[in-house]
């Protein structure tokens, strides 16, 4: 595991906080050699995502979204850290998804290709004690990595709102001990699983 690099990406409107923590609870179980970089999204200057596909001009690339894209594409493990917000990804996480849609359509772009194999996990705290109210997060990110063709981890997902208060949840604390060790398998989307073959 020690030849593999994750990079976080933190999606809170604030820092520290319990999707952060959690993050981080899970990322201190990772073995002494792996390679780990942050990225917090509130804090960097990323405008919102706008489509060029159908546009002229040359669409240089700022210097925060290359930073971006450089920094997915080094990555064997991307960590999408993104509270719950209205049954969804929060809007930064999400305009972050969306400037893959600009690097896999770039003149030239081989995006999709090098992240083809890769691992796309989550990680989610929300204030409902109900995890099902998570699954739309969690189709959102296993469809991005099955169209992706990349693994999926799954979503490491806790209880908290106030400050701290995901520490108190002692089923997402024993999770986060072991969740990056589970297997990630290729995502597909439901109609491509591989139906089971009647028993002889």
């Amino acid at each position: 595991m020690t030849d593999r690099s994750f990079l976080f990406v933190l999606g809170s409107s604030r820092s520290d906080g319990n999707t952060e923590l959690l993050a981080r609870a899970a990322a201190e179980q990772l073995p002494a050699g792996v390679r780990q970089r942050w990225v917090d999204l509130a804090r960097l200057p990323l405008p919102d995502f706008q489509d060029g596909r159908h546009a002229t001009g040359d669409g240089t690339a700022g210097e925060t979204e290359e930073m971006l894209r450089q920094a997915t594409l080094e990555a064997t493990d991307v960590v999408i850290a993104s509270p719950l917000y209205w049954y969804a990804l929060s809007g930064h996480a999400k305009r972050y998804l969306d400037y893959w849609s600009g690097w896999l359509t770039a003149p030239g772009s081989d995006f999709k290709e090098r992240m083809t194999g890769r691992t796309l996990w989550g990680v989610t705290a929300m204030a409902d004690r109900d995890e099902v109210r998570a699954d739309g997060l969690v189709t959102s990110l296993h469809h991005t990595a099955a169209y992706m063709r990349m693994r999926f981890g799954g979503v490491l997902l806790g209880n908290g709102s106030g400050p701290g208060q995901v520490r108190d949840d002692e089923r997402a604390t024993i999770r986060a001990k072991t969740f990056f060790e589970q297997d990630a398998p290729l995502a597909r989307f439901p109609h491509e699983e591989t139906p089971l073959q009647p028993k002889a």
